[in-house]
C-alpha cells in the first residue's frame, strides 16, 4: 500500500519512517512525502496509475492549506482516502474537513499504533 504524507515540516519524514519501520521493511507500506499541498498535487496529477491509496495530510501549512487540498483531492481524486492531521483540535477545521469528504480526523501528537490499525483495515 502507498501513503502520501503532505506536511511541510521535514522532521515527520523521520517520524513516519520511524513508527512504520517494519511495515515498511515488510514491504507492506511505502510512503512517498510532499512538503507542500501543491507538491501532493503536481505529484498525483503526473501518475500515471492510481498508486497512492491513502494520503495524511497536515491541515496548516503555507501556501494551499491541507483543508484545500482536500476540497481538490476529492473532486479529481473521489476514490483516495484523505485523513487530515492537525496540532488544533478545533472544532471550525473538523466539519470543514467532514464537510469536505475527509476519511478520518486526527489530531497531534498521533498515536501511531491507531493509525496503523486504520491504514491496515483500508487493505
Amino acid at each position: 500500500m502507498k501513503v502520501m504524507v503532505v506536511d511541510d515540516e521535514e522532521d515527520i519524514q523521520s517520524l513516519f519512517k520511524q513508527k512504520f519501520r517494519k511495515e515498511i521493511k515488510a514491504g507492506q507500506i511505502q510512503f512517498h512525502f510532499c512538503l507542500s499541498a501543491e507538491a501532493a498535487l503536481t505529484y498525483l496529477e503526473n501518475q500515471e496509475e492510481a498508486s497512492i491509496v491513502l494520503i495524511l495530510s497536515d491541515i496548516n501549512m503555507p501556501g494551499m492549506n491541507g483543508l484545500e487540498l482536500l476540497r481538490i483531492l476529492k473532486k479529481k481524486f473521489p476514490d483516495l482516502k484523505v485523513f487530515m492531521i492537525t496540532a488544533y483540535g478545533d472544532e471550525r477545521n473538523y466539519q470543514t474537513a467532514i464537510a469536505y469528504g475527509a476519511d478520518d480526523y486526527i489530531t497531534k501528537p498521533v498515536n501511531f499504533d491507531v493509525l496503523k490499525n486504520k491504514i491496515i483495515n483500508l487493505e
